[in-house]
């Protein structure tokens, strides 16, 4: 697969600062924007790019581990390429991405992009875990079985990745769900742990993160999860989300926990012209679970 230069990818690194860290583990950024199941606002077609330019502003050095992580990961950046059209190819077509880069033995990380790619982007994970857990961030359950006659929609999402009979979900910031969802909710609740983002002021972050000790672990992180005045460019913003703190802890804490993060995705930024606050704060979110994930030492 094609990549680009360190200098167009994502980070916007020099070739000396990228040719810095050969040899460390590898990291393949994979801009994949998916749009075809969104129901209200569109626009994630344009959000890998968006997040990649905005990742060239994102300052190298980090305060909290107080290092430039970036030195710590063997970082390409996949050039732009054609997402395969319906739902289900292009779920077919990350698979078969995620599966390249795993058989490469390098971390992939998704920039959406609707939410349902993370259902074909599990699949090469489930062939090599017997116990992922999925930590997902969202306003949104997603444990619909379908929507508007799509069962791979973005509202689907997680109830299709809990097909899989041996995946554990455990969900952050959810504050819109159906009473279908709830039905099954109700009877799954031994592979479910939801946490409600109006229960956010007495959050315990060890019990939040408690089921994630030792295995294997994707997170995927919809925009949407935090507040829709921090992050109003998705299609579904809703209120009484997530703020950055509440974000960056559990994902601090979860990277010190589990047996070891393998994947993550970014998705359902939907650009807004002028607005480079969202696109900004996508970039960094995504620098800092990099981050956690490859220069925490404890």
């Amino acid at each position: 697969m094609e990549t680009l230069t360190p200098a167009r990818g994502f980070l916007g690194l020099t070739d000396q600062e990228a040719a810095s860290t050969s040899g460390r583990p590898g990291v393949t950024v994979v801009p994949f924007g998916l749009e075809a199941s969104v129901s209200y606002g569109g626009g994630t077609a344009r959000g890998p790019q968006a997040i990649i330019e905005a990742s060239h502003q994102v300052e190298l050095f980090d305060e909290d581990l107080w290092r430039e992580p970036y030195r710590d990961f063997d970082l390409s950046t996949l050039a732009p390429f054609p997402v395969a059209a319906g739902v289900q190819p292009a779920l077919n077509q990350i698979e078969s991405i995620v599966g390249y880069i795993l058989d490469g033995d390098r971390f992939p990380l998704i920039l959406g992009g609707e939410h349902s790619l993370t259902v074909g982007a599990i699949r090469p994970f489930l062939q090599r875990h017997d116990d992922l857990v999925i930590l997902q961030f969202d306003a949104h359950a997603d444990l619909r079985d379908g929507y508007e006659g799509e069962p791979y929609s973005h509202a689907a999402a997680m109830r299709r990745c809990l097909d899989a009979t041996g995946i554990r979900l455990v969900s952050v910031g959810v504050r819109n769900i159906s009473a279908g969802e709830i039905a099954f909710l109700e009877t799954n609740r031994q592979r479910i742990d939801i946490y409600w983002a109006k229960d956010r002021a007495t959050w315990d972050i060890g019990e939040i993160t408690a089921p994630l000790a030792g295995r294997p672990v994707y997170l995927t992180f919809d925009l949407d999860g935090f507040d829709s005045s921090l992050m109003p460019a998705t299609g579904t913003p809703e209120p009484g989300g997530l703020f950055w703190d509440d974000a960056i802890d559990i994902i601090r804490t979860a990277s010190r926990i589990a047996g070891q993060i393998v994947g993550a995705d970014i998705v359902e930024l939907a650009p807004i012209a002028g607005l480079h606050a969202c696109d900004f704060l996508a970039a960094k979110l995504a620098y800092k679970i990099l981050a956690y994930r490859f220069s925490q030492t404890g």
